[in-house]
């Protein structure tokens, strides 16, 4: 039971941490972007629109890429080593001089496993618990 709680802390820690990034980026990423193209707000529309679409894809890549990296190695390695990528990730953006080092940076947001958290049942109970 005691390992149980502990690993719902986990989950909930790693969601909090999820939900503070993205309601951190969501708005200062576009004034961010407006700053580095000095106030230009078409400019700045179609940087948002292209790091949108990178993030979109990369979702969409490397959602299956996590999967089998959490059945191998386990879903808590995955989940610290992309809380950690997410970590650097804000620090690379924190200190960016310029946008090209903003998208370089964006990638590792990708690898926050979102999906991850709901698997917190084991495989044999996962399945009929998720049917009810």
């Amino acid at each position: 039971m005691k390992n149980r709680q502990a690993a719902v802390i986990f989950i909930l820690v790693t969601v909090l941490l999820d939900i503070l990034a993205m309601g951190l980026i969501i708005p200062v990423l576009p004034k961010l972007i407006l700053d580095f193209l000095g106030g230009q707000m078409t400019d700045a529309a179609n940087w948002n629109g292209w790091f949108a679409l990178v993030f979109a894809l990369m979702q969409f890549f490397f959602s299956p890429v996590l999967g089998v990296l959490s059945d191998r190695f386990g879903r808590r390695p995955v989940i610290l080593l992309s809380n950690l990528g997410l970590g650097l990730d804000y620090v690379v953006m924190a200190l960016a001089p310029t946008i090209g080092w903003l998208f370089p940076a964006s990638p590792p947001r990708v690898f926050q496993p979102r999906w991850l958290t709901s698997r917190t049942l084991p495989r044999k109970k996962n399945a009929p618990a998720r049917s009810a």
